[in-house]
């Protein structure tokens, strides 16, 4: 599934508008193709998150405690620049605000798709469907 198409979903699943950049994210970090077999991109990039050393931030979202916030700096830092780069040309906005807008989503997007606490197993595209 396409970017476009998982921010379509997540548009949905938030109720705000605010999936679109977060769609992209998870396709350009997630891996292209991880999604047909039944991968969940999102493992990917809280993979990313983890490695770049906001492991704290992504227990919280994804545990069922309160949820700890994220700048956007902290994203930029974190995430390869490519990626951010890809995600904020195909949203039309510079890479900071990329990041910005990301921070805002992401805790949020994670909490609503790890109610249990812990990822999922499944394609992301139908543990959002069942969420909303």
């Amino acid at each position: 599934m396409a970017g476009n198409d998982l921010g379509s979903l997540l548009d949905a699943l938030l109720g705000d508008g605010s999936g679109r950049l977060l769609g992209t994210l998870l396709d350009a970090v997630g891996g292209a193709g991880t999604t047909g077999g039944g991968g969940n991109p999102l493992d990917g990039l809280l993979a990313e998150l983890r490695e770049g050393g906001m492991a704290d931030q992504v227990q919280s979202w994804v545990g069922t405690g309160a949820n700890r916030s994220i700048s956007g700096p902290e994203i930029a830092q974190a995430l390869p620049y490519q990626a951010l780069d890809h995600v904020a040309q195909q949203g039309g906005v510079s890479p900071e605000e990329a990041a910005d807008r990301i921070a805002a989503t992401l805790p949020r997007a994670v909490d609503k798709l790890t109610p249990a606490g812990e990822l999922p197993q499944g394609s992301l595209e139908d543990l959002i469907r069942q969420r909303m």
